[in-house]
C-alpha cells in the first residue's frame, strides 16, 4: 500500500512538474514573441522616411503633419539635426529599451515565484531574479539621471542652451 501511495505522488509531482514547465514554456514564448513585435515596430517604424512617399499620404494633409510636428516633438524635416540631439535620442531609446527588459525580469520573477507552488528553491531563484531586476533597473535609472545630467552640462556650457 505505501509503494502506491509514493508512486501516486511522484506521478503527481511530475504531472505538476510538467505543467509547470509548459507554462514557463509558454511564457517565454509570449516574452520573445513581444520582443520580436517591439523590435519590428522599432525597426520598421521610419520607413515612411526612406521610401518616396509624400508625407501628406501618410498624414492626410499640411495640417494634420503641422498638427503633429508642432505637438509631438518631431521636427519637420527641413533643418538637419544637431548630432547632440541624436546622441541624446540614441541613448534614451538604449536605456528605456534596457528599462522595459529589467522590468520583463521582474514581471517573469514574479510569475515564477507565483507559480513556485511552495517549492523553496523556485522561490529562492524567484527572490534573486527579482533581486537582480530590481538592482538592473534602479542602474538603468540612475544611467539614465546622470547621461541626461552630463549632457546637459556640456552642452550649456559649450552654447548656453539646454536641450
Amino acid at each position: 500500500m505505501d509503494i502506491l501511495k509514493y508512486r501516486r505522488v511522484s506521478t503527481k509531482t511530475m504531472i505538476k512538474k510538467a505543467s509547470n514547465e509548459m507554462k514557463q514554456n509558454i511564457f517565454r514564448k509570449i516574452i520573445a514573441a513581444a520582443m520580436i513585435f517591439s523590435a519590428f515596430i522599432f525597426v520598421l517604424a521610419p520607413v515612411g522616411q526612406v521610401m518616396a512617399v509624400s508625407v501628406d499620404d501618410y498624414w492626410g494633409g499640411s495640417t494634420q503633419r503641422q498638427y503633429v510636428n508642432t505637438n509631438s516633438g518631431l521636427a519637420d524635416g527641413s533643418a538637419a539635426r544637431d548630432p547632440r540631439q541624436i546622441i541624446v535620442d540614441v541613448i534614451k531609446v538604449i536605456l528605456g529599451f534596457l528599462g522595459i527588459l529589467a522590468v520583463v525580469i521582474i514581471l517573469f520573477a514574479g510569475f515564477k515565484w507565483m507559480t513556485a507552488g511552495g517549492n523553496e528553491e523556485n522561490v529562492a531563484g524567484a527572490k534573486k531574479m527579482l533581486i537582480a531586476g530590481i538592482i538592473g533597473l534602479v542602474i538603468i535609472l540612475s544611467s539614465y539621471a546622470l547621461a541626461t545630467f552630463i549632457i546637459n552640462q556640456i552642452v550649456g556650457a559649450t552654447t548656453g542652451a539646454t536641450l
